[in-house]
């Protein structure tokens, strides 16, 4: 996804809310962090994963998904869609929304996109596990986007995650360590 259309989709989701700040989950929260110089996993995707704050019912969410979601003729118009997502929807390191990054240009509309931090973003995808996550994990390890000490840390942060899943992640961040 290109930055101009994260820019729609965030100035989309602001409007359909009635809201001026919104939080970005998932890999477009990587345009709070980085202008330029993104791996080509992290353009992939066309959809912009946001939560709405304060809904804990998820009808904000429900909301996003019917107006400008996917299959939506938002989605068919513009080639890139919108889905609401809770905050459980991703496991994140206990502190994450301390480390949240603002994001704001002139084409959001006055909107703020508060944007995952690209280390809690890591392990998110990581902890999630699936072959287009770890792909995105690998690019951003050897990018040098985030630093595997940083990793290790925020790890340890995460309370909610088996033993098992610990391990793999842990091995994902040496893996990709070794690859650089």
């Amino acid at each position: 996804m290109k930055r101009s259309e994260f820019d729609h989709a965030i100035r989309a989701a602001g409007s359909i809310l009635g809201e001026s700040e919104i939080l970005v989950f998932g890999s477009q929260a990587v345009h709070g962090s980085l202008t330029d110089d993104l791996p080509e996993e992290a353009q992939r995707s066309i959809e912009v994963d946001i939560v709405a704050f304060d809904d804990p019912d998820a009808r904000k969410a429900d909301l996003i998904d019917g107006s400008i979601g996917e299959a939506s003729l938002f989605h068919e118009t513009f080639g890139f869609y919108v889905e609401g997502v809770s905050e459980t929807t991703a496991v994140l390191p206990d502190g994450w929304k301390d480390r949240l990054v603002r994001y704001e240009s002139p084409l959001t509309g006055g909107v703020v996109a508060w944007c995952l931090d690209l280390h809690d973003l890591w392990l998110a995808k990581a902890v999630a596990g699936r072959p287009k996550d770890l792909e995105f994990c690998r690019a951003f390890v050897l990018k040098g986007h985030v630093d595997p000490d940083v990793l290790r840390e925020r790890l340890k942060l995460i309370t909610s995650i088996t033993d098992a899943v610990l391990t793999t992640v842990s091995s994902l961040i040496d893996a990709t360590l070794h690859d650089r």
